[in-house]
């Protein structure tokens, strides 16, 4: 597995992406624990990347550049390059604002790297105010392969069930999901996603028919979405 997940704060989630000889930090915080992980391996950290500018994921970039001597990639850049290399991986940027309008999520071998657009059951609220950006975003996000394994920026795994439950009670898949969590790996593949986050529910007919009944628009794909806003 070419991706390695580290806790620190609370909640906040760490990601070191890596080949054989290489790796970039996504989201930094855990700065100790990375720094012992690369010296374990024998690895050159190349890049420290953002999935967006919040304290809490760039709380640990200037020390671990420091520290490392690796490059700090900026938003701009790594919006015009689309792309970051390391020897032998090759990890695809993708802009996704509505949590923020510099939201990015990294792309590899069947992983993805949502940051605070898309967590395990739940979403990250809008702080941008583009409401109709982030639908785009999350539209966008469910095109990719059902297997994908989403790795996020925090873990609210068992929040996030509480209030699926309380807008699906009836969900059988919420049970399952929350068995399978481990709050030492945090991730999930889209495809399960799928079965119980409300916030990618919002074309399943039975999200359609929870709308319906609280007086809530549903007649394009768009409604829906901000109808299911409106329930968090």
């Amino acid at each position: 597995m070419p991706i390695k997940q580290f806790r620190y704060a609370s909640d906040n989630l760490s990601y070191l992406v890596y080949d054989h000889s290489s790796a970039l930090a996504v989201d930094a915080g855990a700065v100790d624990d990375i720094l012992e992980f690369v010296s374990s391996k024998k690895l050159h950290l190349k890049y420290v990347l953002h999935t967006h500018e919040h304290p809490d994921h760039t709380s640990g970039t200037r020390e671990l550049c420091d520290r490392s001597g690796a490059r700090f990639l900026d938003q701009g850049q790594l919006l015009k390059d689309k792309m970051v290399s390391l020897d032998s991986l090759s990890i695809q940027v993708f802009h996704t604002p509505g949590h923020t309008l510099d939201s990015m999520c990294f792309f590899l071998s069947g992983y993805l790297v949502t940051g605070d657009t898309l967590f395990n059951g739940t979403v990250g609220n809008c702080f941008s105010g583009d409401l109709r950006a982030f639908y785009q975003s999350i539209v966008f996000l469910q095109t990719f392969p059902p297997e994908t394994v989403i790795y996020a920026g925090h873990d609210y795994v068992e929040y996030a069930m509480a209030f699926a439950r309380l807008v699906e009670p009836d969900n059988p898949d919420i049970q399952p999901y929350l068995n399978s969590y481990n709050p030492e790996h945090v991730f999930s593949r889209l495809k399960d996603e799928q079965k119980v986050n409300p916030y990618l529910r919002f074309n399943t007919p039975e999200m359609i028919a929870i709308l319906t009944s609280k007086g809530l628009p549903v007649k394009t794909e768009y409604n829906r979405w901000e109808s299911v806003m409106q329930l968090g």
